[in-house]
């Protein structure tokens, strides 16, 4: 990892901003985890500080209250504030919403919003998915049928998503062996559920 002030900055900042929330199955993880290891990720594909910066806040706009967009302009410049705000979903933290009515339609349009962007949010958007199948795949070795009751949707969902991210990825971000890696996840993800009989 090309470790500079910047990045070191954004460490700092992601775990006060994510202090108190922990990961969806596993309350006693921290959820500032899941932000260091797709920083992690990210750094085995590029050593640009802001993007491995954008990754470490990536999810700061979606689930902090009170730190909005111009907030992370202040503090971190526009490339970094409009990496994060390129692969954060239309959500306002703030706002008291019932988000399995909205979970399709904000999917949607966090697909459409990524096709209008560089490869840096792309990057960003890989790695984040990276991780999370390998959450989600290891918490559901470990609990079964229970892990969804923590989710907002259906695993048929679950599966059209993470395929239309890999579709949008592999035009985006042709020939990065990030897709890859992506492609690797999601076939172990689909395979652990085969064999289990959930889809």
């Amino acid at each position: 990892m090309n470790f500079t002030p910047l990045v070191q900055k954004a460490i700092d900042m992601s775990a006060r901003l994510h202090n108190g929330q922990n990961r969806k199955n596993d309350e006693t993880l921290p959820y500032v985890s899941h932000c260091f290891s797709v920083a992690c990720i990210l750094s085995q594909y590029t050593g640009k500080p802001e993007v491995i910066a954008a990754g470490l806040l990536h999810d700061v706009l979606e689930d902090v209250k009170g730190y909005t967009y111009y907030d992370l302009l202040r503090d971190f410049g526009p490339e970094v504030a409009n990496l994060v705000k390129a692969v954060s979903e239309d959500k306002d933290p703030n706002a008291k919403t019932d988000k399995r009515a909205s979970w399709m339609k904000r999917k949607k349009g966090y697909l459409e919003n990524l096709q209008k962007h560089g490869s840096g949010a792309m990057l960003i958007c890989a790695a984040d998915k990276i991780n999370n199948l390998r959450s989600v795949t290891a918490w559901y070795l470990e609990t079964g049928e229970k892990t969804w009751e923590k989710f907002n949707s259906s695993v048929k969902n679950q599966i059209w998503y993470y395929q239309e991210v890999l579709r949008i990825l592999k035009i985006g971000l042709r020939g990065n062996t990030i897709i890859s890696s992506l492609e690797k996840e999601i076939e172990r993800f689909l395979d652990v559920l085969l064999k289990s009989k959930s889809i």
